[in-house]
């Protein structure tokens, strides 16, 4: 798939999506930003915002199977990875398929089942894969991760881990539409039978893997590589950072500049493409220090802080492409 194609084909999938979601379109774009980078999607808010009916559209737009998992404090790890189940007949173990099976999973309101739970989406979203009983079993493909987490309720939850959290190529909030958004969903609401609305497939399965590879084609230039760098590093040098990027945080915010550029239409990556993405791909990864918390800093302003300090490149007109 080309670079045009790709980018006809994303469009096809925002304006399936946005038959059944209110947002803006910002919202959307970013979620395509994790499909496209190969990666997965944290999604913050309130109950009720549209998380679950978000990931339950991208999945059957694309023409992917979906599974959700719902995550209570006495989920185990078996119940989201399957386990190996004793066949009388043949007097045998066979694995049963947990619900992380399926091309695009919903990991509903992840906070809120323990560590070990938690942990055991790490090899799923990282290798592909899921190992039982020393037995590794490889996951459909592609494999998508869409998890919630309600950032208002504290009671009962369990802080991610940052092995965990820094999985999430993208962290970003749906939020509340605005009041012709609203107005909008009452007129959808009235105009179906059904509490929840439906939405087209315009993908399937090959034509996503080959959308995922698209990027791999986007140029990148020596400039704009070592922006990608010193933007990374300068979150590690500020007073109010504990923990930084790290090098996989680097390579998540080049592989997404380039799911970017794809999104507009372009084979070439700008230091606008970096900047446009950098909050939500980086400041989930960033452990502030006591003191930052104290003073209640939010992890975006500091990557803005970062945007503002690092000298931005220079896009030479006559080395980019026609």
């Amino acid at each position: 798939m080309d670079i045009d194609d790709a980018t006809a084909a994303c469009e096809a999938v925002h304006d399936a999506v946005s038959t059944a979601v209110i947002a803006d379109d910002r919202f959307l774009e970013r979620v395509l930003l994790g499909l496209l980078a190969r990666g997965h999607v944290l999604l913050e808010d309130v109950p009720g915002t549209g998380k679950t009916l978000t990931a339950r559209s991208v999945a059957t737009a694309l023409g992917l199977s979906f599974s959700r998992v719902q995550f209570t404090p006495d989920l185990l790890p078996s119940d989201v990875t399957g386990t190996n189940v004793f066949d009388e007949r043949d007097r045998s173990f066979e694995f049963s398929e947990g619900p992380v099976f399926a091309n695009v999973v919903l990991a509903d309101e992840i906070n809120r089942a323990p560590p070990k739970t938690q942990a055991a989406l790490l090899e799923a979203m990282e290798e592909r894969q899921v190992t039982v009983d020393g037995e590794t079993h490889d996951l459909p493909n592609p494999f998508f991760v869409i998890a919630t987490q309600n950032t208002v309720e504290s009671e009962g939850t369990f802080p991610l881990p940052e092995a965990q959290i820094d999985r999430f190529a993208v962290q970003t909030e749906i939020g509340y539409p605005d009041a012709a958004g609203e107005v909008e969903l009452l007129r959808r609401r009235v105009g179906r039978d059904s509490r929840s609305p439906t939405v087209e497939s315009v993908l399937d399965h090959e034509s996503v893997r080959e959308l995922r590879e698209a990027p791999e084609s986007v140029r990148v230039d020596e400039d704009v590589l070592e922006y990608i760098s010193e933007v990374a590093r300068a979150t590690r040098t500020d007073r109010r950072v504990d923990v930084g990027v790290s090098p996989r945080g680097t390579q998540r915010l080049l592989e997404t500049a380039r799911a970017q550029a794809i999104l507009a239409g372009r084979g070439f990556v700008t230091p606008d493409d970096v900047k446009r993405i950098a909050r939500p791909v980086l400041a989930h990864r960033l452990v502030l220090t006591p003191d930052a918390r104290v003073d209640d800093v939010d992890a975006a302003d500091v990557v803005a802080d970062v945007l503002d300090r690092v000298e931005v490149p220079t896009v030479d007109a006559e080395t980019v492409p026609e």
